[in-house]
Parts: structure tokens; C-alpha cells; sequence
């Protein structure tokens, strides 16, 4: 019987304590989220501008060869990588959209709507270098 009596009575945590605990943690998750998504939204979209910089570099030496933009990729040297949507890694479509002797547009085109609202993330790069957002997403 002595062996009982040296058993101690272990403090715990009540109910009400568990459930202060777990709201906070709730809390901080629900401010953290938001935020989390926002920054994978933007690293996605650095993917965008540096396909359309790379894009850019490659019509540039293009006119300098040629004199004019060309309005198809592959003759820039260009290759599209495969698209997650086909098991590849890459999340914008490129394209020429408009090309002549003096200027040219082309878009990257997201394939995944990365905040879910039905609009897919569109950049557009220009002669100029200049890569401007033309579609939020």
C-alpha cells in the first residue's frame, strides 16, 4: 500500500484552457493564409516575366538580324516548356501576339486560375522591354 500513497496527483490542463489554446492557434492560422497565398501567387507569376524577358531578348536579337519582329516563336528559338496542365512544370502559354518592323506584343497567359475568382493572370511584354500585368489574378 505504500507504493499508492506515493502516487502523486499530476496537474493538467482543463477544457476551457484547451479551447483558449486552440482558437488562438485558429486565429493565427486564418492570418497567415491570406498572406502565404500572396506570396505564391507572386513567385508564380515571376515564372511570367522571366519568359517574357527571355522572350523579348530573343526578338531583339531577331531585329537586329533581320531588320523586324517575328511573329512566331519558333523562329525566335523559343520553345514553350510542357504545361502542368499536360504534366510539364511550366504555368503560362506564350505568344506573339502582334509583330511587324517596328514593334511587337507578345502574352504569357496563365493556365491555372491560382486564386479561384475565373480569371487567369495575363502579362504582356512589348519592343521596349517593358512587361506590365494586363489581367489580375
Amino acid at each position: 500500500m505504500k507504493w499508492i500513497q506515493s502516487i502523486k496527483k499530476e496537474e493538467g490542463f482543463t477544457l476551457p484552457e484547451l479551447l483558449i489554446v486552440l482558437v488562438i492557434i485558429g486565429i493565427l492560422v486564418m492570418i497567415a493564409i491570406p498572406i502565404y497565398q500572396n506570396i505564391t501567387t507572386k513567385a508564380k507569376t515571376t515564372e511570367a516575366k522571366l519568359m517574357l524577358g527571355q522572350v523579348e531578348t530573343l526578338q531583339k536579337a531577331y531585329y537586329m538580324e533581320y531588320d523586324y519582329y517575328a511573329s512566331d516563336l519558333a523562329a525566335i528559338g523559343f520553345e514553350q516548356n510542357k504545361l502542368v496542365t499536360d504534366g510539364g512544370k511550366a504555368r503560362y502559354v506564350i505568344e506573339i501576339e502582334k509583330a511587324n518592323e517596328k514593334s511587337f506584343i507578345a502574352t504569357a497567359t496563365s493556365v491555372i486560375d491560382f486564386d479561384k475568382d475565373g480569371a487567369y493572370n495575363v502579362w504582356v511584354v512589348n519592343e521596349d522591354g517593358v512587361i506590365k500585368q494586363k489581367v489580375p489574378d
